[in-house]
């Protein structure tokens, strides 16, 4: 089995469920309310489990109630949390709104996630025995960038989902080995709305680019070879929340076993379509079963 660890964050999700989202000053009525453990980290570490990788996790809950169910779904899910770190005050909150289409909004709250600003004694250890490090922006750029800096000392490959998207400094992007931005983080990065030529110009920064693009599907770019596009399964959303973490996690799974960049992008992207059928995020990620029944499925 190939292990993986992520260093990133654990949020608490608040989901309102709505026919449409409200504009700007506007108000709504809901149709239900779920808390449902989440955070990019987590969400892509319950991913990874649930598609037969090892997966341990770095980052911090907070002292209250929450940050004992996120430590406790954690577990169920089978992701180590040995060097999971309790921060004092509250754990992080993601606040999402999703109406009829599966489309969603969401504000996160970092809480015990911005405590995570450097590695602590045991950290750089798990992560050198890895064969894959997972890394988003939810948690602090410096402790990012700690961890990827890390990885790269032990050979071991990084990849880096940049969201929230924000600038992002050169030394992260030297120490990143594969980039996993969704179009709309693409273009915040390179100005340039077309996802294929956002990837030529993100080429010039990262050896190696996996740009998601919802319903259509995914390309991968790499230095001195093709692009490769792969289309996305046609299903009926009802919550987007999480597809793109289900993708990463299943994506360095199928990376870490070996697979060819085609077969890994298309395994992937089935894990993604199983979630978006579903509501929640880490509720709602597949198991390795149903990806292969799906994939298989597929063609």
């Amino acid at each position: 089995m190939t292990h993986i660890v992520v260093f990133g964050s654990t949020n608490m999700d608040l989901v309102a469920y709505v026919a449409k989202a409200p504009q700007r000053g506007e108000t709504v009525n809901g149709r239900e309310f779920r808390t449902i453990p989440g955070g990019k980290g987590a969400n892509q570490a319950v991913a990874a489990a649930r598609a037969g990788g090892t997966v341990s996790m770095i980052g911090a809950v907070g002292t209250d109630d929450f940050g004992a169910r996120l430590r406790t779904a954690l577990d169920e899910s089978g992701v180590g949390t040995g060097l999971l770190r309790t921060a004092k005050g509250p754990s992080g909150t993601a606040h999402i709104v999703v109406d009829d289409e599966g489309g969603n909004a969401i504000v996160v709250v970092p809480g015990a996630n911005g405590t995570v600003t450097a590695l602590t004694p045991g950290d750089e250890a798990l992560i050198a025995g890895a064969d894959c490090l997972l890394l988003q922006l939810e948690v602090p750029l410096e402790g990012v960038l700690a961890a990827a800096q890390a990885a790269r000392r032990h050979g071991v490959r990084t990849v880096l989902t940049p969201a929230p998207a924000q600038p992002l400094p050169a030394a992260l992007l030297a120490a990143t080995d594969l980039l996993v931005p969704n179009e709309h983080e693409a273009a915040a990065l390179t100005g340039i709305t077309d996802p294929y030529k956002a990837a030529d110009a993100l080429l010039e920064r990262v050896p190696e680019v996996v740009i998601t693009l919802g319903s259509a599907g995914s390309v991968h770019a790499a230095r001195g070879a093709g692009k490769i596009t792969v289309p996305a399964r046609q299903v009926t959303a009802v919550d987007s929340t999480g597809a793109g973490d289900t993708f990463v996690g299943a994506l360095s799974v199928a990376l870490g076993e070996g697979r060819p960049m085609p077969e890994a992008l298309a395994w992937a992207s089935a894990a993604a379509a199983l979630s978006v059928q579903r509501p929640g995020a880490s509720a709602a990620m597949p198991y390795r079963a149903e990806i292969d029944e799906l994939a298989a499925r597929a063609g």
